[in-house]
């Protein structure tokens, strides 16, 4: 049994290597081919954007694992079948369970491997390799960055400091901007609870306004409503909001609880907080529908099954998107919508695998 484990699994990662690195080559062409025209027209250097996707590739080769790791098992188990292995081993007394505990084991260790790097690496390369592209390529305003779970601007003679902010809705929560003169000294400061995006102006609601007088002593109003006109519109920010690629498990947990603790919703960051923890593990059921698939493949043989490989996994996106978007809207819980598509697949893998022949 060592020696066929230890086959298995060679054969297995011997497999994973190559659709592992044709799947990273054909987005790496697929992007280039479609920033390619963006990089030229924005006189982007060379160098920049050779930065761009080198640092863009941990996030490719942990989003290519899943798919690799499932072509891989269907050739695998592909070629077994051409080469009447799986015959043979049935005749000596191996049930295909058997051969599947030794797969599955392996496909654990690639899933495992797609946690690490989403929560080491690919944070802090995606976070670099966005911010070149919004800079050289967007050409966006440097002067915007953002913290762990803020967005700061430094403007003309002003300084914004936005706890949240929805691209999408064009909504600042939890807002201060300061204002100052020509010898930085402050003299005015407007704190709101929300901004939003209207004819042209950002209206604050509920806030406060210190201005300084003319005796140096700073004047203070609330209000419920003020129209502020600013030079920076709602496209100036929306740099600055943070994309779960960008973030950990623990980062995205700790910023939907600042934002639930300040009263708003945070369903958002909950659903990619916990589909960063279904999403490696999805390497795991996709072998179960994998293995079972490719042995019932009467022709063809092994490029039908790498199209249906393929099909499955496009699949599985859309299954994926689908209650990642219910989840956004609160239909779902956000824990069963990001659990929803691994849920659904291992349903379908277990009812396969169970027909398999002992």
């Amino acid at each position: 049994m060592k020696v066929l484990s230890r086959y298995l699994l060679r054969e297995f990662f011997k497999l994973f290597v190559l659709c592992e690195g044709v799947f990273i080559f054909l987005y790496l062409v697929i992007d280039f081919m479609e920033k390619v025209n963006n990089a030229i027209e924005s006189k982007a250097s060379k160098s920049s954007m050779l930065l761009h996707f080198l640092y863009e590739t941990p996030f490719i080769v942990s989003n290519m694992i899943p798919p690799a790791t499932l072509i891989a098992v269907m050739m695998l188990f592909s070629n077994m079948k051409k080469r009447n292995e799986i015959t043979a081993l049935k005749a000596s007394g191996l049930n295909l369970f058997s051969l599947s505990r030794i797969i599955v084991g392996a496909s654990l260790l690639t899933g495992a491997l797609v946690f690490v790097l989403s929560e080491t690496v690919v944070p802090y390369t995606t976070s670099k390799s966005n911010r070149i592209w919004n800079i050289e390529v967007e050409k966006q305003d440097p002067n915007l960055f953002y913290g762990k779970n803020q967005i700061w601007y430094k403007g003309t003679n002003s300084i914004y400091w936005i706890r949240h902010y929805d691209s999408k809705k064009k909504l600042m929560e939890g807002l201060s901007f300061f204002f100052f003169d020509k010898d930085f000294r402050l003299v005015k400061r407007i704190d709101g609870r929300m901004g939003k995006w209207e004819n042209g102006f950002w209206r604050i609601e509920n806030g406060i306004i210190q201005e300084l007088g003319e005796g140096g002593d700073y004047g203070l109003k609330r209000f419920v409503t003020l129209d502020l006109r600013l030079p920076e519109g709602p496209e100036t920010f929306m740099a600055g909001t943070r994309k779960p690629e960008e973030m950990n498990y623990w980062e995205l947990k700790r910023y939907a609880e600042r934002v639930k603790d300040e009263g708003y919703d945070n369903s958002i960051y909950l659903v990619d907080m916990n589909v960063k923890v279904a999403f490696p593990l999805i390497s795991v059921v996709l072998v179960l529908i994998g293995i079972p698939i490719s042995l019932r493949l009467r022709r063809g043989g092994t490029p039908l099954a790498v199209c249906f490989g393929i099909a499955v996994c496009f699949l599985y996106l859309v299954v994926l998107g689908f209650s990642r978007s219910l989840g956004l809207s609160g239909t779902l819980p956000p824990l069963l919508a990001a659990w929803l598509a691994n849920i659904v697949f291992l349903l379908i893998g277990t009812y396969l695998m169970i027909g398999l022949e002992k």
